[in-house]
Protein backbone atom coordinates (compact mmCIF):
# COMPACT_ATOMS: atom_id res chain seq x y z
CA UNK A 1 0.00 0.00 0.00
CA UNK A 2 1.46 3.34 -0.97
CA UNK A 3 1.00 6.57 0.91
CA UNK A 4 0.31 9.88 -0.83
CA UNK A 5 3.93 10.87 -0.11
CA UNK A 6 5.19 7.85 -2.08
CA UNK A 7 2.83 8.19 -5.03
CA UNK A 8 3.19 11.94 -5.55
CA UNK A 9 6.33 13.76 -4.48
CA UNK A 10 4.49 17.10 -4.48
CA UNK A 11 1.81 15.94 -2.01
CA UNK A 12 3.46 17.63 0.98
CA UNK A 13 3.86 20.86 -0.96
CA UNK A 14 0.24 20.78 -2.11
CA UNK A 15 -0.86 20.17 1.48
CA UNK A 16 1.27 23.07 2.77
CA UNK A 17 -0.16 25.35 0.08
CA UNK A 18 -3.69 24.20 0.94
CA UNK A 19 -3.04 25.10 4.60
CA UNK A 20 -1.61 28.49 3.56
CA UNK A 21 -4.68 29.06 1.38
CA UNK A 22 -6.88 28.10 4.32
CA UNK A 23 -5.00 30.69 6.38
CA UNK A 24 -5.75 33.34 3.75
CA UNK A 25 -9.39 32.25 3.84
CA UNK A 26 -9.27 32.85 7.58
CA UNK A 27 -7.87 36.35 7.05
CA UNK A 28 -10.46 37.24 4.40
CA UNK A 29 -13.30 35.64 6.35
CA UNK A 30 -12.33 37.39 9.59
CA UNK A 31 -12.12 40.80 7.90
CA UNK A 32 -15.45 40.19 6.17
CA UNK A 33 -17.12 39.03 9.40
CA UNK A 34 -15.71 42.04 11.29
CA UNK A 35 -17.11 44.30 8.57
CA UNK A 36 -20.58 42.80 8.90
CA UNK A 37 -20.72 42.27 12.67
CA UNK A 38 -19.24 45.62 13.74
CA UNK A 39 -20.55 47.68 10.80
CA UNK A 40 -17.06 48.89 9.91
CA UNK A 41 -17.07 49.62 6.21
CA UNK A 42 -13.58 49.12 4.75
CA UNK A 43 -11.76 52.10 3.26
CA UNK A 44 -10.36 51.99 -0.30
CA UNK A 45 -6.88 51.01 0.95
CA UNK A 46 -8.45 48.19 2.99
CA UNK A 47 -10.20 46.98 -0.15
CA UNK A 48 -6.90 47.05 -2.06
CA UNK A 49 -5.33 44.93 0.68
CA UNK A 50 -8.17 42.42 0.32
CA UNK A 51 -7.56 42.34 -3.44
CA UNK A 52 -3.87 41.65 -2.78
CA UNK A 53 -4.83 38.79 -0.43
CA UNK A 54 -7.13 37.36 -3.09
CA UNK A 55 -4.45 37.62 -5.79
CA UNK A 56 -1.90 36.00 -3.46
CA UNK A 57 -4.44 33.26 -2.81
CA UNK A 58 -4.75 32.63 -6.54
CA UNK A 59 -1.04 31.74 -6.67
CA UNK A 60 -1.49 29.32 -3.76
CA UNK A 61 -4.63 27.90 -5.36
CA UNK A 62 -2.69 27.21 -8.56
CA UNK A 63 -0.08 25.33 -6.51
CA UNK A 64 -2.80 23.24 -4.88
CA UNK A 65 -4.60 22.51 -8.14
CA UNK A 66 -1.69 22.06 -10.56
CA UNK A 67 1.27 21.35 -8.29
CA UNK A 68 4.11 23.59 -7.14
CA UNK A 69 5.63 25.89 -9.74
CA UNK A 70 7.92 28.91 -9.43
CA UNK A 71 5.48 30.98 -11.50
CA UNK A 72 2.70 30.29 -9.00
CA UNK A 73 4.90 31.34 -6.11
CA UNK A 74 5.85 34.41 -8.17
CA UNK A 75 2.18 35.40 -8.42
CA UNK A 76 1.85 35.08 -4.65
CA UNK A 77 5.05 37.03 -3.94
CA UNK A 78 4.20 39.88 -6.33
CA UNK A 79 0.68 40.11 -4.92
CA UNK A 80 2.01 40.11 -1.35
CA UNK A 81 4.52 42.82 -2.28
CA UNK A 82 1.67 44.95 -3.62
CA UNK A 83 -0.17 44.31 -0.35
CA UNK A 84 2.91 45.35 1.65
CA UNK A 85 3.07 48.65 -0.22
CA UNK A 86 -0.64 49.37 0.29
CA UNK A 87 -0.56 48.42 3.98
CA UNK A 88 2.63 50.45 4.56
CA UNK A 89 1.00 53.42 2.83
CA UNK A 90 -2.00 53.17 5.13
CA UNK A 91 0.25 52.86 8.18
CA UNK A 92 2.15 55.97 7.06
CA UNK A 93 -1.13 57.89 6.77
CA UNK A 94 -1.96 57.18 10.42
CA UNK A 95 1.49 57.39 12.01
CA UNK A 96 1.09 60.97 13.30
CA UNK A 97 0.82 61.37 17.08
CA UNK A 98 -2.78 61.57 18.20
CA UNK A 99 -4.13 59.86 15.06
CA UNK A 100 -6.40 57.03 16.16
CA UNK A 101 -6.04 55.18 12.85
CA UNK A 102 -8.82 53.77 10.68
CA UNK A 103 -11.17 51.28 12.28
CA UNK A 104 -11.02 49.57 15.62
CA UNK A 105 -7.82 47.73 16.55
CA UNK A 106 -7.73 43.96 16.98
CA UNK A 107 -5.34 42.65 19.65
CA UNK A 108 -3.79 46.12 19.85
CA UNK A 109 -3.06 46.50 16.13
CA UNK A 110 -5.15 47.88 13.29
CA UNK A 111 -6.08 45.58 10.43
CA UNK A 112 -3.65 47.26 8.03
CA UNK A 113 -0.79 46.54 10.46
CA UNK A 114 -1.87 42.91 10.69
CA UNK A 115 -2.10 42.84 6.89
CA UNK A 116 1.49 44.07 6.55
CA UNK A 117 2.72 41.37 8.94
CA UNK A 118 0.76 38.66 7.13
CA UNK A 119 2.00 39.80 3.71
CA UNK A 120 5.62 39.70 4.95
CA UNK A 121 5.04 36.22 6.41
CA UNK A 122 3.52 35.12 3.10
CA UNK A 123 6.59 36.33 1.19
CA UNK A 124 8.86 34.46 3.62
CA UNK A 125 6.70 31.33 3.25
CA UNK A 126 6.94 31.47 -0.55
CA UNK A 127 10.71 31.97 -0.40
CA UNK A 128 11.05 28.92 1.84
CA UNK A 129 8.74 26.84 -0.34
CA UNK A 130 10.66 27.86 -3.47
CA UNK A 131 13.80 26.45 -1.86
CA UNK A 132 12.07 23.25 -0.74
CA UNK A 133 10.06 22.71 -3.94
CA UNK A 134 12.99 22.84 -6.37
CA UNK A 135 12.81 19.10 -7.04
CA UNK A 136 9.02 18.97 -7.18
CA UNK A 137 8.67 21.93 -9.53
CA UNK A 138 10.32 19.97 -12.32
CA UNK A 139 8.54 16.64 -11.82
CA UNK A 140 5.01 17.48 -10.79
CA UNK A 141 2.59 14.83 -11.98
CA UNK A 142 -0.94 15.65 -12.99
CA UNK A 143 -3.23 14.35 -10.29
CA UNK A 144 -6.61 15.20 -8.97
CA UNK A 145 -6.94 17.40 -5.93
CA UNK A 146 -8.11 15.77 -2.71
CA UNK A 147 -11.52 16.52 -1.20
CA UNK A 148 -10.19 18.73 1.61
CA UNK A 149 -8.11 20.81 -0.78
CA UNK A 150 -11.15 21.20 -3.04
CA UNK A 151 -13.19 22.43 -0.06
CA UNK A 152 -10.51 25.00 0.76
CA UNK A 153 -10.47 26.15 -2.86
CA UNK A 154 -14.27 26.52 -2.88
CA UNK A 155 -14.16 28.41 0.43
CA UNK A 156 -11.56 30.77 -1.06
CA UNK A 157 -13.67 31.28 -4.18
CA UNK A 158 -16.81 32.02 -2.12
CA UNK A 159 -14.94 34.48 0.13
CA UNK A 160 -13.52 36.26 -2.91
CA UNK A 161 -17.02 36.46 -4.40
CA UNK A 162 -18.51 37.74 -1.11
CA UNK A 163 -15.82 40.42 -0.84
CA UNK A 164 -16.44 41.44 -4.44
CA UNK A 165 -20.17 41.70 -3.72
CA UNK A 166 -19.68 43.82 -0.61
CA UNK A 167 -17.29 46.09 -2.53
CA UNK A 168 -19.93 46.59 -5.21
CA UNK A 169 -22.49 47.41 -2.51
CA UNK A 170 -20.07 49.88 -0.96
CA UNK A 171 -18.67 51.60 -4.05
CA UNK A 172 -20.88 50.71 -6.99
CA UNK A 173 -19.01 50.93 -10.27
CA UNK A 174 -17.31 54.23 -9.42
CA UNK A 175 -14.47 55.24 -7.15
CA UNK A 176 -14.89 54.43 -3.47
CA UNK A 177 -15.34 57.21 -0.93
CA UNK A 178 -12.25 57.98 1.19
CA UNK A 179 -14.00 57.51 4.53
CA UNK A 180 -17.14 55.44 3.90
CA UNK A 181 -19.98 55.58 6.41
CA UNK A 182 -22.63 53.68 4.47
CA UNK A 183 -23.04 51.34 1.51
CA UNK A 184 -23.74 53.25 -1.70
CA UNK A 185 -26.15 50.68 -3.12
CA UNK A 186 -28.04 50.14 0.13
CA UNK A 187 -29.06 53.78 0.50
Amino acid sequence: MSTPFQSDSSYASRAMNAFALLGLCGVLGFAFAWQLLYHEIPCPLCLLQRVAFILAGIGLLLNVQHGPAPAHYGITILSALAGVFVAARQMALHIAPGDAGYGAPFLGLHFYTWALLIFVALIAYCGLMLCLDRANAQTTLARSTGPYARQVMWLFFLLALANMGSTLLECGFGACVDNPIRYLWLG
